[in-house]
């Protein structure tokens, strides 16, 4: 594993060097083609001082953007216990030291992408539509992939990436701008001391191929990541079926995903843009074809091994004799065997079950709470009521959003208070999504697959125990 995080380490610094030099030379051709000869010399400190600029805000908030962008929200383990167990096995199987924090984007569609800096501060975040749409093997399968991220520090080389892609296309963009709006005569230089009209030529070309230079260099490298997240998932999970499959449905899906951009895009397992546009230039750029993915992880379900050398012997067998893994990596002798799926019971899921249940996760992850009347009706209130009674529609019973310091539940019964625990709170519908207020005014959102018997609130850090009907 160290070998292929020196690897990693050594490509990226390659293409954070070439892109670097990009970068300088556009801006020192903008310059010499401004003020000639002391504009080159300007140019070059310019830009380098964009570079830094967007390099530290990259390296302190990249993540914070990333996250806000995609507009993700931080979740519970009570909120999403099966996520939040199958992460924990992720990290225990990459011998990761820190858990990611786990966000949800609230979207119907299904993707998911990792990010964060280093591995103590990074973040795993999956869509509303991926938590329902697929078993836990297969959902174990992504989360191995996005664990793999960023345990190759993939997600490092992402956002720096990101950075330079950005840096390059705001100097090239602001150029071309100023000259498509300024005189041919101030183009020239005729007004002042610029510079002659074959340098300012070669800055406007420069400034039209910069930017895909630098897309060049970062896709000769971002094709081969996600291969090498695959083994390295699959090795995690002892199942490439539960990836494969996983691939499968996103690629599959008619639902296309609403918040992301062109450099948030390539982030995600798979790239959003080419859900839409088809497996096109823009899905072969950023990401390798998902049918030859799926096909190397079936292979190697069928083999019965999910060693590094069984997985760069299928990926040559795919891809030519394009090198993938280094040969200390294929030295390894651990050979691993594929697993049987999880047993699991499936149950008949109908197109409206299926919109019903997203639904109440992406409300319950936006803050709405679920509060269940006695006579059978479940009401979801908007965080922003402002009100600690409501009406029930259907029996006309008024109802106490359910407090855990009140003393009492939704219904009037009393609570008693326990040794060791702050406050208890007597869970009415174990089978939905049920809400309750800490004292401190939190919302803690209880999903119908939390069993637990005591909960943490996220704010205060208040205990609470859970009871539950007899």
């Amino acid at each position: 594993m160290w070998e292929l995080i020196a690897q990693n380490r050594r490509k990226s610094k390659i293409v954070f060097f070439a892109m670097f030099l990009v970068l300088e030379s556009l801006s020192i051709m903008i310059g010499l083609s401004v003020y000639y000869p002391d504009g080159g010399y300007w140019g070059a400190l310019i830009g380098l001082f964009i570079w830094l600029i967007q390099s530290a805000i990259a390296y302190y908030f990249g993540d914070s953007i990333v996250l806000s962008v995609s507009h993700a929200t931080k979740v519970s383990k009570e909120s999403y216990p099966v996520l939040f167990n199958v992460v924990e096995e992720m990290k225990i199987a990459s011998s990761q030291k820190n858990m990611p924090e786990i966000y949800v984007v609230n979207d119907e569609a299904m993707n998911a992408f990792a990010t964060g800096i280093r591995p103590e501060k990074s973040a795993i975040c999956v869509t509303a539509g991926l938590l329902e749409s697929l078993n836990r093997d297969e959902l174990q399968g992504v989360v191995a992939h996005e664990m793999s991220h960023i345990i190759n520090r993939d997600v490092l080389f992402m956002t720096f990436a990101g950075v330079m892609l950005g840096s390059i296309n705001m100097i090239s963009q602001g150029f071309l701008s100023g000259t498509r709006y300024t005189s041919r005569r101030s183009r020239l230089g005729k007004s002042s001391p610029g510079g002659h009209p074959a340098i300012v030529i070669a800055a406007i070309v420069l400034a039209i191929i910069a930017p895909l230079l630098a897309q060049l260099f970062y896709f000769a490298i971002s094709r081969k990541r996600e291969y090498l997240a695959d083994a390295t998932a699959v090795r995690f999970t002892r199942y490439p079926e539960g990836l494969a499959s996983a691939l499968e449905k996103i690629s599959g899906s008619a639902t296309n995903l609403v918040y992301y951009n062109r450099i948030t895009a390539p982030m995600f397992i798979i790239n959003p843009m080419s859900l839409t546009d088809g497996e096109s230039l823009l899905d072969t750029s950023t990401h390798p074809p998902t049918h030859k993915r799926i096909a190397i992880l079936r292979q190697l379900q069928y083999g019965g091994k999910v060693s590094f050398r069984d997985y760069q012997t299928i990926f040559k067998k795919e891809n030519g004799s394009v090198r993938l893994l280094p040969d200390s990596a294929l030295a390894d002798k651990g050979v691993v065997s594929v697993r049987a799926a999880s047993e699991t019971v499936s149950e008949p899921v109908t197109m409206t079950s299926k919109a019903r249940k997203i639904t109440d996760m992406i409300m319950a992850t936006s803050g709405y709470l679920f509060l269940p009347c006695i006579c059978g009706l479940k009401m979801k209130i908007p965080p922003t009521i402002g009100k600690q009674q409501v009406e029930c529609p259907r029996c006309g019973r008024m109802m106490t959003v359910p407090s855990v310091t009140s003393g009492i539940n939704h219904t009037g019964e009393k609570t008693k208070p326990v040794e060791g625990v702050d406050s208890v709170y007597k869970r009415q519908t174990p089978d939905s999504w049920e809400s309750c207020l800490c004292a401190c005014g939190h919302s803690i959102q209880l999903s119908p697959l939390f069993r637990g018997r005591q909960v943490y609130c996220s704010k205060c850090k208040a205990k609470i125990q859970i009871d539950y009907p007899e």
